[in-house]
């Protein structure tokens, strides 16, 4: 027994010396996962596709910062809060993982953030838009990244009153993503001096929306706001032109509409649509630059402003961990990363305020007409640039325990 009990005195010894070299030896390790819609309505928003995005964020940091290990690792959540936060209380307590970005669907993402306060761990949200993430559901652990509710209420729904739209009927996603942006939609157009004649909800992944859009051709109003996002709005807008809305004299505001969906529907489809997006990729020529490197894995696809988020986020964290030298203390990470202003390829210089919510300018486009669009992926026309002070919810508007005063 006193032998065995030596031998394994020695091997803590040994490795005690190890982990003292490790440290002396400057490097670092850090495990990040990409928590999305691998499969389903979401997939083509963020799935895959953010995972790209990840690993050029990893590869670009490693360049200038060898010393840094990054592990990346996946999964589905399905679309479903139990899922999700499932496997994020697995990857946070068995599998060491440190950070957890992207996950679309705010019902998951809501739910994620309260495991990833309960395990003082990091949670970055690119792919979810309810704007209670930095409301009454802050968290000190939790960065709302790429865009929200309020800010595509605010761009879409104020600028469509303003032009005439001042009429609306909503086709709403039935789930926290849905109410909020209805929600935040109806207080804007409301405050810009529209109307809203009513409303329905319709579950989520659904192929007929026959009785909803029936009701909403029934209203009259001028403008259908589609609260839903993905395979939802690409459904309600396809099956809405075989039903003769658009000729009927309504048109849809797609108040949240990405790249891919515009790719997917085609131009003959969706010209006409105003949306609000934070990133395009045809915006400038590093966009044009790092959609290149991207589509390397991802080829015959346009990244999203969810994708493009998801590199901006990893690259911000991954400063914050090397400048604290740890990982350990995920509110630690995050306050580190409201101190460092925010700098990156594409999204430029922005900051991270009190309540979690990233900073930086909103664009209203409008999808071209098919004779406008020079080559494949020449989607909008720019109508205007949101200014980032602007963009978002004023900080005391929200809620957020986090912020004084």
């Amino acid at each position: 027994m006193k032998t065995h009990a030596r031998k394994f005195a020695f091997a803590a010894a040994l490795l005690m010396c190890g982990a003292a070299a490790f440290a002396q030896s400057g490097t670092q390790t850090v495990k990040i996962a990409v928590l999305s819609d691998m499969s389903s309505l979401y997939a083509d928003i963020g799935g895959p596709g953010s995972v790209a995005a990840a690993k050029l964020a990893i590869a670009d940091f490693a360049k200038v910062n060898p010393n840094l290990k990054v592990e990346l690792i996946s999964a589905d959540h399905q679309n479903k809060p139990d899922i999700g936060s499932s496997l994020a209380t697995q990857w946070y307590d068995t599998d060491k993982v440190d950070m957890i970005v992207d996950v679309p669907g705010s019902g998951v993402a809501l739910a994620v953030s309260q495991v990833a306060n309960q395990k003082n761990k990091v949670f970055i949200v690119s792919g979810a838009a309810s704007s209670a993430l930095t409301g009454d559901k802050c968290s000190p652990n939790t960065v709302h990244w790429t865009y929200d509710t309020w800010m595509l209420a605010n761009g879409t729904g104020t600028a469509i009153v303003k032009t005439g739209g001042d009429t609306w009927f909503f086709l709403t996603a039935d789930y926290a993503f849905g109410y909020a942006l209805e929600g935040d939609t109806v207080a804007a157009v409301e405050k810009a001096g529209g109307k809203v004649l009513g409303k329905v909800r319709h579950p989520t992944n659904t192929n007929d929306f026959s009785s909803f859009l029936l009701q909403a051709q029934a209203s009259k109003a001028k403008i259908i706001g589609l609260a839903n996002a993905g395979g939802d709005t690409i459904n309600s807008i396809k099956q809405g032109a075989e039903f003769g809305i658009v000729k009927g004299g309504q048109k849809f505001a797609g108040l949240l509409v990405f790249a891919s969906d515009v790719n997917a529907l085609g131009l003959q489809t969706a010209q006409g649509l105003t949306l609000t997006e934070t990133w395009y990729w045809d915006a400038n020529d590093a966009n044009r630059d790092w959609t290149k490197r991207w589509q390397q894995e991802r080829q015959g696809k346009f990244p999203t402003m969810v994708q493009a988020g998801v590199y901006s986020a990893v690259t911000h964290y991954l400063k914050a961990v090397s400048a604290l030298k740890s990982s350990a203390d995920g509110k630690a990470v995050v306050a580190k990363m409201k101190e460092l202003p925010t700098d990156d390829p594409l999204f430029g210089k922005g900051t991270i305020r009190a309540d979690g919510r990233k900073i930086h300018d909103a664009y209203l486009f409008e999808v071209k007409k098919p004779e406008e669009s020079k080559y494949p992926g020449d989607f909008y026309n720019l109508r205007a640039t949101i200014p980032a002070a602007e963009a978002f919810r004023p900080l005391k508007g929200g809620g957020c325990p986090l912020v004084s005063g």
